[in-house]
């Protein structure tokens, strides 16, 4: 019970209100992780997967910790593709639970690709589950991998994952996305929803160029005009 409510509190603690210089870190972090990924390709996620991604999550070091009742939470953000490249990113929380007798924590970096129009909608809303309001799956990893893919297609989200320098895909089901409504207004000076900050009504701050140029330098398609 002790380590229990010690994880509840560091879970808290994780959501407090952070200052725009602890925001703009964690995008730089988020910047780095995708770097890392992307560089290694044999491993990494296929770009022609990337490709034809709607929007991009990532969430560096996502947290879990577990004592007889598993808990995930981590804060990340969400850019979208859009006619000139990649939009502002947006901030988000993802919170999730797990029963088991599991002891023990991990820190995780998470990628999740958001597939086609319908798991952008659902993704922007105010709170997403993930397998209970829309199809997730296991992404595949490497450059031999999309032959592997058509059964994952009909996947509105396909998830990552990478721990301990191992990189695999990983359904996370059950976790929930919501909105990060005071890193947003730490990054952006005021209070934004997701969907007012990629459909391009604020200006990506100067924090995020590391971050959008690492998504153009893999996928630079912009979004057509059918899509």
């Amino acid at each position: 019970m002790y380590i229990l409510c010690l994880l509840l509190i560091s879970g808290l603690a994780a959501f407090a209100a952070e200052s725009k210089s602890e925001v703009a870190q964690r995008l730089e972090n988020a910047a780095a992780v995708l770097h890392e990924i992307m560089a290694t390709p044999d491993k990494g996620i296929p770009e022609d997967l990337l490709d034809k991604a709607n929007c991009v999550v990532i969430v560096p070091g996502l947290k879990k910790g577990a004592f007889i009742v598993g808990a995930q939470y981590g804060k990340g953000f969400v850019t979208c593709r859009k006619t000139g490249g990649w939009s502002a990113p947006a901030a988000v929380k993802i919170e999730g639970g797990s029963v088991g007798l599991q002891i023990g924590g991990q820190e995780t970096d998470a990628i999740l690709l958001v597939m086609n129009e319908n798991g952008a909608k659902r993704l922007l809303s105010d709170k997403f589950t993930l397998g209970a309001e829309g199809s997730v799956a296991a992404g595949p990893v490497g450059r031999t991998s999309t032959a592997q893919t058509d059964a994952k297609m009909s996947a509105e989200i396909l998830s990552y994952s990478r721990s301990r320098g191992a990189f695999a895909g990983l359904a996370l089901t059950g976790a929930t996305l919501r909105p990060d409504e005071d890193s947003n207004a730490a990054l952006y000076g005021k209070k934004l929803t997701s969907q007012e900050i990629v459909d391009g009504q604020v200006k990506a701050p100067s924090a995020a160029s590391k971050l959008l140029a690492e998504l153009s330098r893999y996928s630079p398609r912009e979004k057509s005009a059918d899509r």
